[in-house]
């Protein structure tokens, strides 16, 4: 009707003036979503505009979607969402789709069409999307999380009894490697309510509004006294009230105090400066929507408007990775036992993100490590090749897509989400670490002792002179150099 509707308005506009109407090529695209916008929202005389994240380029048809993605995959071959886009125009799957699922399709698609390097490509922008769009999503999954035969089903379960490589003990304590200095640890899981979009399909309103709901469960953990704490908030006072009708956001934080959150590791940084994260639309309307809670003794944190809606993580320094793992358990429990809490999951998939490599826990359990030896050409090249068959990965210090430190200190953390428990996560680290610092040791002439051992670790973005304190008001300046190069994005902040 729409494609017909145009043919008609052009023959009646070609006989009110004589010429065919043509198409502007800034209007030959669609929007992704709904525009949120309110009368009064802009100046009169001026268009509304809308972000690069929040416009989808159409496919006339299937055609269109498939020749792109054959495109990049000719120059990108480890891209999946391309790899899998053929796979399905190859099989004649992708021309019958209807028009309004192959719209889905290329929202979901959409960052990694135009991010060729990515290693995935591809984003849910709903829940359902993982069953709606089953025939591209399953075989992305079961190729990036190890499951050829589809098989295998997701289970939950956060206790260690019985878990493959547990000390006999229980205790996942790090002095049993010969580290005699606490180091600084972290564990974090990703949740989505049920009762709002995917961050990709968020509107503004949906940001705020997201917000909004949350702050009655942060006003819960507020008032109990084992967490305490406050809340940072990002959302200008001028774009709460257009959503909520309240003058002011009770929240708001400066751009300094931001600043001296993400230094600190407690706030995440500008997502509108991730062309992964634009593509995609999670970063849209930033920063509305974006902040986070933090308890008093700073050790418990939830990121709210990131890449998930919500971040909820643990971090502490110490020995015992048990501590900070059966914390962020309890508080969770909390969290969703609170009133309109309830948490998206898959029957198949376990917790529902956006991103596919974190579905199944939304667990990525980290330390940072110093490997010297390993990082002596001032890479993380030989690092990820003695980390990878140890099912570890390697990142920069200051999270993805960032540089290792100056003195090869390094962030690791078990690489795998779904088909593995979250017991077996935390086990799996504290065996890793033990594994890469004998790699490490084995790099120089000759072996690490343990006296040397306890140096390999650092407290996150800390020098090992002054180790991290943990504090609802910490404030760190540090100077990373400029990263020369961008990497794949597979895994997330």
């Amino acid at each position: 009707k729409l494609y017909n509707g145009i043919k008609l308005l052009m023959e009646k506009e070609s006989g009110a003036n004589g010429k065919q109407l043509e198409l502007a090529p800034e209007h030959s695209t669609h929007y992704s979503g709904t525009v949120d916008m309110k009368d009064g929202d802009q100046p009169k005389g001026k268009k509304p505009t809308l972000s690069s994240a929040s416009i989808v380029k159409a496919p006339a048809a299937s055609n269109d979607l498939e020749a792109n993605a054959r495109t990049v995959l000719a120059a990108n071959p480890e891209n999946r969402c391309v790899k899998y886009l053929v796979s399905l125009a190859d099989s004649g799957k992708l021309a019958s789709l209807s028009p309004e699922v192959m719209a889905q399709l290329t929202k979901c698609a959409k960052t990694g069409l135009e991010n060729g390097d990515s290693g995935l490509g591809c984003y849910a922008m709903a829940p359902a999307d993982y069953d709606e769009l089953n025939f591209f999503f399953d075989p992305v999954c079961n190729d990036y999380h190890n499951n050829p035969t589809g098989d295998k089903a997701h289970t939950t379960n956060w206790s260690l009894k019985g878990v493959e490589g547990l000390p006999e003990s229980g205790v996942l304590d790090l002095r049993e490697l010969g580290l005699s200095e606490p180091l600084s640890m972290r564990v974090r899981v990703g949740r989505n309510l049920t009762s709002f979009p995917l961050p990709g399909a968020m509107t503004k309103s949906d940001r705020i509004n997201f917000e909004k709901t949350m702050l009655g469960a942060f006003a819960t953990l507020v008032a109990n006294d084992s967490y305490g704490g406050q809340v940072y908030s990002m959302t200008p006072n001028a774009e709460w009230k257009k959503v909520t009708g309240e003058s002011k956001n009770p929240n708001l934080i400066s751009a300094t105090k931001y600043q001296e959150l993400v230094d600190a590791h407690v706030m995440f940084k500008d997502m509108d400066a991730d062309p992964y994260l634009k593509s995609a639309g999670i970063a849209s309307d930033w920063p509305c929507g974006r902040g986070c809670y933090q308890s008093a003794d700073g050790g418990f944190i939830i990121w709210f408007g990131e890449e998930d809606q919500l971040r909820i993580m643990c971090m502490g320094k110490g020995f015992i990775l048990n501590e900070i793992f059966d914390r962020l358990n309890t508080a969770l429990q909390l969290v969703e036992s609170i009133e309109g809490i309830e948490f998206a999951t898959s029957s198949k998939y376990g917790y529902v993100t956006s991103c596919p490599s974190n579905l199944g826990t939304g667990m990525r359990a980290s330390v940072h490590l110093k490997i010297p030896n390993l990082t002596a050409d001032g890479t993380d090249t030989k690092a990820k090749a003695a980390a990878k068959p140890l099912g570890l990965s390697v990142r920069g210090t200051g999270g993805e897509h960032t540089p290792i430190g100056s003195d090869g200190t390094v962030d690791i953390s078990p690489s795998n989400r779904l088909f593995i428990t979250e017991a077996e996560i935390v086990t799996k680290l504290y065996n890793g670490i033990k594994l890469l610092m004998e790699k490490e040791g084995g790099g120089s002439d000759k072996t690490t002792s343990g006296q040397q051992q306890q140096s390999l670790v650092q407290p996150f973005g800390k020098s090992p002179q002054k180790p991290l304190e943990m504090s609802p008001n910490l404030s760190i300046e540090i100077a990373l150099p400029q990263q020369q190069q961008r990497g794949k994005r597979e895994q997330n902040h």
